[in-house]
């Protein structure tokens, strides 16, 4: 998180919801009741593999997904791409530009008009990280996840080894019928093939592993009479989401099975590949990580390449939330997009006055984080 603002902003979900529930945030409008994503920011969208093997753009990370206020995924999705222009030492007046360029996108697919999954008509940023997502094979996923050893999860810095119990409980996870059913689904498997668990490991994977309980686990896919193929799993621990405040009608109560219901309304790719199950006394969401499976990374972007992106991320956003709505609502929530704009900015006011703010407050507190964390660690290790 101390590595770039923009890390920064992408590891405080927790912060960002601390200004919604504060009164700088009373200014947002009261969006429709729908599936959001609760965590809006450009790592979580990319490419995703679907079970046909096909890519596509959608939103590939539904930890804090809820009913609520498509508003908060506007403006994190706003701010997401602010923080990335000011890490490429963008003008203020580009931040201007991709946030009126994020909201016709936005409206755009309120209009029936989706984004096009055609590589050739892709921005520059997300051209390449599909034609990479489209050219994977599971090679890639072993060399990047296993190294060497194929049938073995490499103990270290990444994988921590489970006690005999979680071993146990993982391996009769996997051999569920539900879980046998996951694994199979993908196009190029037999549906009545057996699947068993190889090997299994505690997985450290960026922030939303710390204090939570995920596992990889590795499992051999077996057909009768036609060989064998391998398959990485992943067990990740859901907990209560930040967007929600109590019980919300149609959430279901369960945490993982919360993440499941949004995904498929939200991403139906990657959600028709996640089951909710428990573990222990865990409650987890289970997917296989398909080769296609990429995240969006914006590295020092010029002004055009980002506004491209900013419009083309608006409408898969867009995407999701209308595909949720009947055409009186879309027509609804489209009208109060259109209101509150100024002469000098084509973008609602408040998603502006709300981005300008949470600018303010997360570059104040990434300067703290890194005070407070990053110089401390620096000391550290000098003194090893």
């Amino acid at each position: 998180m101390a590595r770039s603002a923009h890390a920064f902003v992408r590891g405080s979900t927790e912060r960002f919801y601390e200004w919604l529930a504060s009164p700088a945030a009373a200014h947002l409008p009261a969006g429709p009741k729908i599936w959001i994503c609760g965590d809006c920011h450009v790592g979580n969208l990319g490419p995703v593999g679907n079970s046909a093997g096909r890519s596509v753009v959608e939103l590939r990370d539904l930890d804090q997904t809820t009913i609520g206020n498509p508003a908060f995924d506007l403006v994190r999705l706003a701010l997401s791409l602010a923080m990335a222009a000011r890490g490429s030492d963008l003008p203020g007046v580009t931040t201007a530009r991709l946030t009126e360029d994020l909201v016709t996108g936005y409206e755009r697919a309120f209009e029936g008009d989706a984004p096009s999954e055609e590589i050739e008509d892709l921005p520059g940023p997300i051209r390449t990280v599909m034609r990479r997502a489209v050219r994977r094979t599971w090679k890639h996923v072993s060399a990047e996840r296993l190294g060497r050893r194929r049938r073995v999860l490499p103990l270290g810095k990444r994988f921590w080894p489970l006690s005999p119990l979680e071993r146990e409980a993982v391996a009769g996870l996997v051999e569920h019928e539900r879980v046998r059913l996951l694994v199979t689904d993908l196009a190029d498997r037999e549906a009545n093939a057996e699947v068993r668990m190889v090997d299994a490991a505690y997985w450290i994977k960026g922030c939303s592993s710390l204090g939570l309980w995920r596992v990889a686990a590795l499992v051999e896919v077996r057909a009768r009479g036609a060989g064998s193929s391998m398959s990485l799993l992943d067990l990740k621990e859901a907990t209560d989401s930040f967007a929600s405040s109590g019980h919300v009608d149609g959430v279901p109560a369960d945490p993982a099975a919360r993440v499941v219901a949004g995904a498929k309304m939200l991403a139906p790719a990657l959600g028709n590949r996640m089951v909710a199950a428990r573990v222990m006394d865990h409650s987890v969401f289970v997917r296989e990580l398909l080769p296609q499976d990429l995240k969006i990374e914006l590295d020092y972007l010029d002004p055009p390449q980002i506004r491209e992106v900013a419009y083309y991320l608006g409408a898969v956003v867009g995407r999701a939330h209308g595909r949720q709505l009947a055409a009186e609502q879309r027509r609804g929530w489209r009208t109060e997009m259109l209101t509150h704009r100024t002469k000098n900015l084509d973008a609602p006011g408040w998603l502006w006055n709300a981005l300008v703010q949470l600018v303010a407050v997360h570059e104040h507190a990434y300067l703290e984080h890194c005070r407070r964390y990053a110089i401390a660690e620096q000391a550290e290790s000098q003194t090893r």
